[in-house]
């Protein structure tokens, strides 16, 4: 379970509270007035006591409620996350030698697991065609050319290279 820093800097003060708390009833004697402890004898806690020990179980109670919230939270954004375009590679070519500028490409637009499209435009002289092809997992039901390949390729790789910088 991972937790942000703020909640863990919350944690941290209620815990740092709790062990003063602690150490200042130690120290008053456990609110005896005074009077010293006898082995074997049940702690007397007064009213007051009572009242900051509930407010305190009452604030932790409130505290794992808001952690828990957390959790289900981040859980449901790391799925959004990941479905999400992270993965892109773009490859430009000229498809036929009598056009050049290099205006064909493939692009392949993907998620975490390699799921997405891979668009195509070939670029003639006369007409343009664009293709667009379901990729799942790196891999597509339908024929991919050695362009589309190569853009599929730069995707899953570019995220690998970022996370290296």
């Amino acid at each position: 379970m991972n937790f942000s820093t703020h909640t863990l800097t919350l944690l941290s003060l209620l815990a740092l509270g709790l062990g003063v708390l602690a150490v200042g009833f130690s120290l008053t004697g456990g609110g005896a007035a005074g009077r010293l402890k006898v082995p074997g004898e049940p702690i007397a806690l007064d009213e007051t006591l009572r009242g900051i020990l509930q407010g305190q179980a009452n604030h932790i109670k409130r505290l794992e409620k808001a952690v828990r919230t957390l959790n289900a939270t981040d859980k449901r954004q790391q799925v959004g996350i990941e479905g999400g375009i992270r993965r892109v590679g773009l490859l430009r070519y000229d498809a036929f030698e009598d056009v050049g500028g290099r205006l064909s490409f493939s692009c392949a637009l993907l998620d975490e697991h390699g799921t997405g499209v891979v668009l195509t435009s070939i670029n003639g002289r006369q007409e343009t065609r664009v293709y667009a092809k379901p990729v799942t997992m790196a891999n597509s039901s339908y024929n991919l050319s050695a362009e589309e390949q190569e853009a599929i390729s730069q995707a899953l790789s570019s995220t690998r290279e970022q996370a290296a910088r």
